[in-house]
């Protein structure tokens, strides 16, 4: 495996954010990784995130650093259920799954 933290970038009012939280923190324990959450700091995004097509980053977006230091994407959209509500079960395992592709 290749990451060496978590890095969640989110806002404490978004719908989301306890979601995202939940998400790192379980990833963050079982993979053993550091994790650190940024509050709404968009200047990061916008070097590391995704961007919609006109350039913007939204928040919340979970990215890792790798060992060598360079940060991707991991979960910048949950998955929805077919409810059409947040999968925090989906959202965990496409991380994992992600990480442990790096």
């Amino acid at each position: 495996m290749a990451a060496k933290k978590l890095i969640l970038v989110t806002s404490n009012g978004h719908p989301l954010d306890k979601v995202f939280r939940e998400i790192v923190d379980e990833v963050s324990k079982e993979l053993q990784l550091e994790s650190e959450v940024k509050l709404e700091d968009y200047a990061f995004l916008s070097d590391y995130g995704e961007k919609d097509d006109l350039g913007l980053a939204w928040l919340p977006q979970l990215l890792a650093q790798k060992t060598d230091d360079q940060i991707v994407p991991i979960l910048t959209q949950i998955p929805l259920d077919e409810k059409l509500k947040p999968d925090k079960a989906k959202g965990k395992e496409e991380t994992i799954r992600k990480i442990k592709n790096l």
